[in-house]
């Protein structure tokens, strides 16, 4: 991680300072940095609206947007996705500099203005690279592995649920103990996905108690290329044997995926 983007962190730490308000959630030597900023902004009917950021930090970040998601138990999903977008906006024109302090002032300052006026827009899925080209993310094919589900019925309909807010395709995969998630759509709706299946409490611990996800590695991702099938929707299908597995794969033009990364999981 660049030298300015740690100093951001050290001074969001001592900004945001109460009980609960900064929590780092993962630091990674290849994935970057996920933190939490719990915040609070006016909404439509003048009281504070609780506000929970999520911030994803990427390697080459500021050259990079961050990845942004947005949590209020005040706003719909639909409202959340557009304040997320609005943040994502902001950002744009705030790239190269550290930004993430700018952007929680911004939104407390015009939480009211945005849900007054819900433009979803686009969002932006490009980033900036040292090179100075701007690339386009365009389609984007995941696969993510699960080591379990204890609440099996609770967790398969978020899931169902992430991937239709998020306008995401592919399939979530059972074959035996083997749980995979194959998702397919925006870069950055894959990137929130993620976010929404490490920070939320998805499933239950052995004491039956909520938990977050802290057994999700990601396998691969891909820009999609001219031999893989584009999904129509999202689906959850058992499969009773490797080999049906594997056809489901080889369907897709993801032959070389299965052998490289399934095939191991069962070894």
């Amino acid at each position: 991680m660049a030298e300015p983007a740690r100093e951001e962190l050290s001074a969001l730490a001592a900004i945001f300072c109460g009980p609960d308000e900064w929590k780092v959630l993962s630091r990674s030597e290849t994935d970057g940095t996920v933190f939490r900023i719990l915040t609070k902004a006016e909404g439509l009917k003048g009281a504070d609206v609780p506000l929970e950021l999520v911030f994803h930090l990427p390697l080459n970040y500021p050259s990079c947007l961050p990845g942004i998601s947005v949590h209020s138990e005040h706003l719909t999903r639909a409202q959340s996705m557009t304040v997320k977008e609005k943040l994502l906006k902001q950002a744009e024109n705030l790239l190269s500099e550290p930004m993430v302090h700018e952007l929680v002032l911004w939104i407390q300052q015009n939480l009211r203005h945005v849900l007054n006026q819900p433009d979803t827009g686009s969002g932006s899925a490009s980033c900036t690279f040292a090179t100075g080209t701007i690339v386009d993310d365009g389609l984007w094919l995941t696969l993510v592995h699960l080591d379990h589900m204890r609440a099996k019925t609770k967790y398969v309909k978020t899931v169902e649920k992430w991937a239709s807010d998020l306008k995401l395709t592919g399939r979530l995969m059972f074959m035996g103990k083997m749980i995979l998630i194959l998702l397919q759509g925006d870069r950055s709706n894959i990137k929130e996905y993620l976010i929404l299946q490490k920070t939320s409490k998805v499933d239950v611990d052995s004491s039956g108690k909520k938990c977050k996800e802290k057994m999700i590695s990601v396998l691969f991702e891909t820009k999609v290329q001219t031999e893989h099938k584009r999904f129509l929707a999202f689906e959850v299908k058992e499969y009773s044997s490797l080999d049906e597995l594997q056809k489901e794969f080889e369907t897709a033009g993801l032959k070389k995926l299965f052998s490289e990364f399934v095939l191991r999981l069962v070894k």
